[in-house]
């Protein structure tokens, strides 16, 4: 049985496939009838245990647009706010049929769980698991990266062949803001570095995992220290977290924004060139000036588009069972 639960399964060749397939997605928004025929008959579940706007409409859009039928299981309202556990809720959509199961959930390490069970027979796909991993938005940052560096547009159908098959290689990203509580960092990371790119953590001490100077990343604690360093491709920001944090991580809001945020005078130093990114929602005038997020190079709602595209070849791959597994 296939999953798609951590990017840091997925090597080059893997991620290249899915992205290659994400650009045959793309040319689907460009017709009329835009829907593909290839998943008629089975049946994704959306099982969200956490609360999320984006991703689940994306993936809900994606299972369709592949003729899936769809059913959306929120935690809120239904057995499980009852009491019930993940194991019997698991059994529930198994005993339903579900081909496949794209799971949120505040707990680190809960899609894995459901994988190695086996509850479900069907493949898991990680959509957030707490502070772990979220390997689809990780991998539809690459695929707008990507698309941007080979001067493509970054979002709808594209012609020419200019980004399939490559990586990212040389590309120069930098992820800044709360590293510690984002599973999108620590799938970017991990996805960027197989695809070639050299990354760099830009975060206050305290806003760093413990153990980061592991990752394949380098690590500063001042920005404009990096940006002195670096020529970045792309600069993704990050939302500070506060529905996570229960201490205090920066004196205040204006220090965090004066030293790692994103403000209008960083953001007109940077290269014409670098890509200003974000996973949303946005804190705007807080990680990022209203400026960089509505910049002509600003790539956020590309992102967000790539999303379904990105999303519908995650779903092919795993449920058609073509090309090798993403993890066993």
């Amino acid at each position: 049985m296939r999953h798609l639960l951590s990017t840091a399964d997925l090597g080059r060749e893997d991620a290249v496939r899915i992205l290659d397939t994400a650009e045959e997605m793309s040319q689907v928004s460009a017709r009329e009838v835009k829907k593909l025929p290839v998943l008629r008959g089975r049946t994704v579940v959306n099982l969200f245990f956490e609360d999320s706007t984006r991703t689940r409409i994306s993936f809900e859009a994606a299972a369709k647009r592949l003729s899936a039928d769809v059913i959306n299981f929120s935690a809120k309202g239904s057995s499980v706010s009852k009491g019930e556990s993940l194991q019997d809720t698991a059994q529930t959509l198994a005993a339903m049929g579900a081909d496949a199961v794209v799971v949120r959930h505040p707990g680190s390490g809960a899609p894995a769980r459901l994988a190695a069970a086996g509850w479900i027979g069907a493949p898991i796909l990680n959509a957030g698991d707490g502070t772990h991993e979220h390997p689809t938005q990780a991998l539809l940052d690459a695929f707008t990266l990507r698309r941007a560096l080979a001067g493509l547009p970054a979002s709808g159908p594209a012609e020419g062949d200019r980004a399939r098959g490559a990586g990212l290689d040389g590309a120069q990203v930098a992820i800044v803001g709360d590293v510690l509580h984002s599973r999108v960092a620590r799938s970017n990371v991990h996805l960027l570095r197989a695809l070639g790119a050299h990354v760099s953590l830009i975060a206050p001490p305290t806003l760093l995992p413990w153990g980061v100077h592991t990752w394949p990343a380098e690590v500063f604690y001042d920005f404009d220290e990096a940006l002195a360093a670096h020529d970045f491709d792309a600069v993704m920001m990050l939302r500070v977290q506060f529905e996570r944090m229960h201490q205090s991580f920066f004196p205040n809001t204006r220090e965090y924004t004066r030293l790692w945020g994103l403000t209008e005078q960083r953001y007109r130093r940077l290269p014409a060139h670098t890509a200003i990114m974000h996973p949303g929602p946005m804190n705007r005038g807080f990680e990022i000036c209203a400026s960089a997020a509505d910049a002509e190079r600003a790539l956020i709602l590309d992102q967000v588009e790539n999303g379904v595209s990105v999303r519908m070849a995650a779903l092919y791959e795993l449920l058609t069972g073509d090309g090798t597994e993403a993890q066993q």
